[in-house]
């Protein structure tokens, strides 16, 4: 892990592509764009404080209920994640090093991530704790699609596609024993027998969703290769917004057959999920890249928010919920925690429902402007 001082993404040279990237970090600012959507709805998910008022699309789906705003973050943080791989790739591949040197890579960034990861579940537990959780998981999705990064794109579309129809082939034919085939019920299903039966016993429940992950950061990787392509920006946008309506409508059938599920990560969550992360990134790419819409200088700016927010992914995820489980829960005055003095002072302030947005609202612009200076110093913290 490194704290780097860079251009700020979107301010450096355009590629051989007609991208525009970064100088040295090789990143596309629609891709920035989306990652700071991505962590924006999870700094606004993970932070509401209107209790029972909260809106439903703000909470994740019940049961066979859907896909929800809260139910998007996860996947495009791994939908992104894989956007990238090409662009790292390509990078490495420019200093005409070794393969074995690229894989070593590969595996040193998913140790740091899975190890961030211990990290923050160790200290909400406030003790060591070994298990998955989501910097785990997206660690182990990364190393799999990044290992794989070097066969043909249709050859990562077929292992993808395998994992897919092999994970859901599972859970809708083999038996759950002492219950049944074909069970795909939120107290019964093989993959819950599989994690209590197994997985539990070692630390290790939600392995198996490495299976359906590993498939969507693939299917990210060959996103990012469409970016990559010689065409100009209006067919490269095109072909974007195809592909992501391709994945939607294959997520829309296979949801006939098994229902959308984040908890299980579920085939058709899965499409569902890529395909309108495709779409966003598309509209993004041709808005932001190719029309230049958005951006600090232009008489637009609505996209700059975004970009302080995504240049600075990791730091955006790891150091908020470090800071909210040590700080502000973990210190309290006069007997209660800071967080919870905070949000009596809002609601002082604007009553019960008022003074809750006003916290999630101040809670948000705090961080981004945290996010902003480090932008602006082009400091980045990366694995």
């Amino acid at each position: 892990m490194a704290v780097v001082r860079d251009n700020p993404p979107g301010e450096g040279q355009q590629a051989n592509i007609s991208i525009p990237l970064s100088k040295t970090a090789g990143r596309l600012r629609s891709l920035d764009v989306f990652r700071g959507l991505t962590i924006l709805l999870m700094l606004l998910v993970n932070n509401v404080a209107l209790d029972a008022k909260t809106p439903y699309l703000l909470t994740h789906a019940p049961w066979n209920g859907g896909v929800y705003l809260a139910d998007l973050v996860f996947p495009w943080f791994l939908l992104a994640m894989g956007v990238a791989i090409p662009f790292a790739a390509a990078s490495f591949r420019k200093k005409r090093l070794p393969g074995w040197r690229y894989d070593l890579k590969v595996i040193q960034r998913s140790t740091l991530l899975f190890g961030l990861g211990l990290l923050i579940v160790s200290s909400i537990a406030r003790h060591p704790v070994f298990a998955l959780d989501v910097l785990q998981l997206i660690a182990l999705a990364y190393l799999v699609a990044a290992l794989l990064y070097d066969l043909p794109a249709h050859r990562r579309a077929m292992i993808a596609g395998f994992f897919l129809v092999a994970y859901w082939a599972a859970i809708r034919y083999l038996p759950v024993p002492g219950v049944g085939r074909a069970i795909f019920e939120e107290d019964q299903n093989l993959i819950l027998h599989f994690n209590n039966t197994f997985l539990n016993a070692v630390n290790l429940r939600g392995l198996l969703s490495a299976i359906p992950t590993s498939a969507l950061v693939l299917l990210g990787s060959l996103v990012g290769d469409l970016f990559r392509l010689e065409l100009p920006p209006l067919r490269r946008s095109a072909w974007l917004l195809l592909t992501g309506f391709g994945f939607t409508a294959l997520g829309m059938l296979w949801n006939l057959s098994l229902p959308y599920n984040k908890t299980f990560w579920t085939p058709s969550y899965i499409l569902l999920t890529a395909g309108l992360g495709t779409v966003l990134l598309g509209a993004f790419h041709y808005l932001v890249d190719a029309r230049g819409l958005g951006l600090p200088r232009a008489r637009w700016g609505w996209a700059f928010p975004l970009m302080v927010l995504g240049s600075n992914p990791l730091f955006a995820y790891v150091v908020p919920i470090l800071v909210k489980v040590w700080l502000l829960q973990g210190i309290e005055v006069n007997g209660v925690s800071i967080q919870q003095n905070i949000l009596n002072f809002w609601r002082r302030l604007a009553g019960s429902y008022g003074g809750g947005w006003l916290y999630t609202l101040s809670y948000i612009a705090c961080w981004w402007l945290v996010l902003w200076v480090l932008y602006r110093r082009r400091i980045f913290l990366r694995v």
